[in-house]
């Protein structure tokens, strides 16, 4: 008997086209709000955001510092909406980003900034929603509809819009030519889903996600994503930070999925993947660099700042298929709902 198809399986399989259409209908938005961040010359940003939009926010961090050399602050919305309080973010940038552009504290947060000097630019898959109504700028993700509860395309059209807009304030063509290239890339990527991890998982319970730079914020969303999808308890963290503490529980077999770019710090967290595997864990990476941990294939996409999206799309394919054998129903994951709207 055939297993029927789930919505998050065929949303992860309309990634490469949701970005396709992203660059096809985006372009304008894109230009206008790289040229006002231009204008503002910002001497650092802001993000607003939470669960999975968070995890693009922590990516777009990286990209900003190492494109750009202008640092962005995750700001806790909670600050406007709960505590009711006014930042002083004159001459700066904020970033919302939010699927539905619904949720009162993203919104809230977004407008206090741009009273409080920031450019606002809201990137949502809504274009009328709340948070595009508060924002100088919306950038539209195009990624179509999405039903399952699991944010897949949505994430990436979110982390494809907000690499795209740095690439174009910075004019940088060869980062401009990887995003072009992207639904090519991950047309490949998405077929591409480890089965090899999911072998390995078996009956485990937890896992551990490593990831260094930009990959740390894919990490974040892979962690989430094995709650969410999978009931396995999962944590992530930087390379730089799991040996100092979180290793010790670590025994015999215990699962490790290390994500990683090919950037500068792939050396430092294959080196770190095998000395796990060295202790006993069960590891895989992305990288052709391991020794003791399982390479995984990993879809590269032509630079290194582009790469991460690759990544999360292989993943998505990988967790759903581990979601469905767990006879677990990815689309409606236990005490969650599409919208979380918070205050």
């Amino acid at each position: 008997m055939s297993i029927p198809q789930t919505q998050m399986r065929r949303e992860v399989l309309e990634i490469p086209l949701a970005v396709d259409r992203l660059l096809q209908n985006g372009e304008d938005a894109i230009s206008r709000a790289a040229d006002a961040v231009r204008t503002r010359k910002p001497a650092f940003m802001v993000s607003v955001a939470r669960g999975s939009s968070d995890h693009v926010a922590t990516y777009l961090k990286y990209c900003s510092e190492l494109l750009m050399g202008t640092p962005i602050a995750s700001i806790g919305p909670s600050v406007a909406s709960i505590y009711n309080r006014k930042l002083a973010l004159d001459g700066s940038v904020c970033l919302s980003v939010s699927q539905s552009g619904k949720s009162p504290d993203i919104v809230q947060m977004a407008k206090m900034a741009r009273a409080g000097g920031a450019l606002s630019i809201a990137m949502t898959n809504q274009p009328d929603s709340p948070l595009a109504q508060v924002a100088d700028h919306t950038l539209d993700l195009h990624a179509g509809p999405e039903l399952s509860v699991a944010a897949t395309k949505t994430f990436v059209n979110s982390a494809v819009a907000g690499i795209w807009l740095l690439a174009e304030w910075a004019r940088d063509d060869a980062l401009r030519s990887a995003i072009r290239g992207l639904p090519d890339a991950l047309e490949k990527a998405v077929n591409n889903d480890w089965p090899e991890v999911r072998a390995a998982l078996g009956g485990r319970s937890s896992i551990y996600c490593l990831g260094r730079g930009p990959s740390y914020a894919i990490s974040n969303e892979a962690a989430l994503k094995f709650k969410e999808t999978c009931q396995i308890h999962a944590e992530s963290y930087s390379s730089a930070e799991v040996l100092h503490g979180p290793v010790s529980i670590i025994d015999g077999g215990f699962p490790v999925i290390a994500l990683a770019s090919n950037d500068q710090a792939e050396d430092a967290l294959a080196s770190v993947a095998d000395e796990v595997a060295a202790k006993g864990a069960n590891v895989f990476a992305t990288s052709s660099k391991v020794r003791a941990a399982t390479a995984l294939p990993a879809t590269r996409t032509g630079h290194a700042l582009t790469d991460p999206i690759a990544l999360i799309a292989s993943f998505y394919a990988m967790v759903e298929q581990t979601a469905a054998a767990r006879g677990i129903n990815p689309d409606a994951p236990r005490h969650l709902k599409k919208v979380t709207e918070t205050v």
